[in-house]
């Protein structure tokens, strides 16, 4: 197949998205979580692949009429950030003022950060907190800590999105990849089965779920403390 076909066909894969995203958002707004978060497991997925096959496909040189980075930031907004607010608001998670406070803050902040020429590190990690909220949400789901805890969670991540704390890119970033990759992948399958199981609070997919995330969220600042030696 010719190479410029390829590159329409990454574009076109990429905007798949959108429609997982429309479909993560009616199930949302019923109510059947398990359902959104399914979706937006596949809306994650599609992300991780679609990268790697639009550099290999070269997009910007093949099919330069698409921008395929804005295709992606629209739809990262919208299944990263909007949805997985949404799914925390309504949830019963979080009462009263508190849902507001999370919310305001989730899709504020992130809109600005997403906006930031300065999102990305020269080794293709984050500067900042990446605003994976759907991660993050689906691990609150399956947790169903306490509303302060929520509130513990939330509040500190929005703000680590405007520090200099680096965040891996687990594809991309290659110090420690051969660690991160898997756990990533890890972290898809516990989710996938904690979604199978309706998050069943005995689960052993939660202990993965803790376990992959902590590494996936601290990996980076473990990197810019632990100097990394260069070879001769």
């Amino acid at each position: 197949m010719n190479l410029r076909f390829k590159a329409l066909g990454v574009h076109l894969f990429t905007a798949t998205g959108a429609v997982l995203s429309m479909l993560a958002l009616l199930a949302a707004v019923e109510g059947r979580w398990s359902t959104m978060f399914a979706w937006l497991i596949v809306a994650l997925v599609v992300d991780g692949i679609d990268g790697p096959l639009a550099r290999r496909y070269r997009v910007k040189d093949n099919w330069p009429t698409y921008d395929g980075v804005v295709m992606d930031l629209m739809i990262d907004y919208i299944t990263y950030i909007f949805i997985p607010a949404f799914a925390l608001f309504k949830s019963g998670l979080l009462p009263g003022w508190t849902g507001w406070v999370c919310i305001i803050a989730i899709v504020y902040g992130s809109i600005i950060y997403m906006a930031d020429t300065r999102m990305k590190t020269v080794d293709n990690s984050f500067a900042g907190f990446p605003a994976c909220w759907n991660m993050v949400v689906l691990v609150l789901f399956a947790l169903k800590p306490s509303y302060w805890v929520i509130l513990g969670v939330v509040i500190p991540l929005t703000v680590a999105m405007f520090l200099p704390i680096k965040f891996i890119h687990p594809v991309r970033t290659e110090r420690w990849r051969a660690v991160s990759l898997p756990m990533a992948g890890a972290w898809v399958v516990c989710a996938c089965w904690a979604i199978m199981v309706g998050f069943h609070p005995q689960s052993w997919a939660l202990w993965g779920l803790m376990v992959t995330s902590l590494w996936l969220m601290l990996a980076g600042a473990a990197q810019q403390l632990i100097p990394q030696h260069r070879r001769a």
